[in-house]
């Protein structure tokens, strides 16, 4: 089966299911996308490895990568090999000197994980020519084929999810607050200052 690379177009909120995050796949060199919906912390590791971002301490994604790495386990790719019921299925392929093996995972863990590794992610001719949305440029809006449809949207600190502080413990927040008064970003201070509020 002919696999298709794919790209990371971009992250918005969804506009189908309430606190959840629209990732968008796009083919290389190609007009098709691939919109898969992910929950906040998966969109929160995906953006925060796009925006090179350095947490305080490691997430779980960057602790996997550094376990792996640990004994000499590499992923050389991510493969979407499946769609049941709307939901999208993954695989990891990692080898050592040894062996290569591939590894049952969600997908937004996968591509969260093939980020880290830099490693390729594809997905097969079927579940793209099935599932896939065509970008229509006149508007900057994704029409699905079927009956869906995504708008793209261009600012990626909203979007990629990076204003949710409600994952980070107290401790760390109030790092971040100190930091971004630094920067004398006093809207992000301001969200910050929110949710340490909303905790006491």
């Amino acid at each position: 089966m002919k696999k298709i690379k794919l790209e990371i177009i971009a992250l918005s909120y969804s506009q189908t299911q309430s606190g959840a995050y629209a990732l968008v796949l796009g083919e290389a060199n190609g007009k098709r996308r691939l919109p898969v919906i992910i929950g906040g912390y998966e969109a929160q590791a995906i953006a925060i490895q796009i925006e090179n971002m350095k947490p305080s301490r490691p997430l779980t994604h960057d602790l996997m990568k550094t376990f792996a790495e640990s004994f000499n386990i590499v992923i050389t790719e991510v493969i979407i090999y499946k769609i049941v019921e709307g939901i999208f299925y993954a695989k990891l392929v990692a080898n050592n000197v040894q062996q290569t093996t591939e590894i049952d995972a969600r997908t937004s863990d996968g591509i969260a994980m093939a980020l880290r590794f830099d490693c390729p992610i594809y997905t097969y001719e079927s579940i793209l020519s099935t599932y896939g949305v065509v970008l229509d440029d006149d508007n900057n809006k994704l029409e699905n084929i079927g009956d869906a449809s995504l708008e793209v949207e261009e600012n990626k600190n909203d979007l990629l999810g990076l204003n949710d502080f409600s994952h980070i413990n107290t401790e760390d927040l109030q790092m971040l607050l100190q930091t971004a008064l630094e920067e004398e970003d006093y809207e992000k201070a301001s969200r910050i200052r929110d949710e340490l509020n909303e905790r006491q």
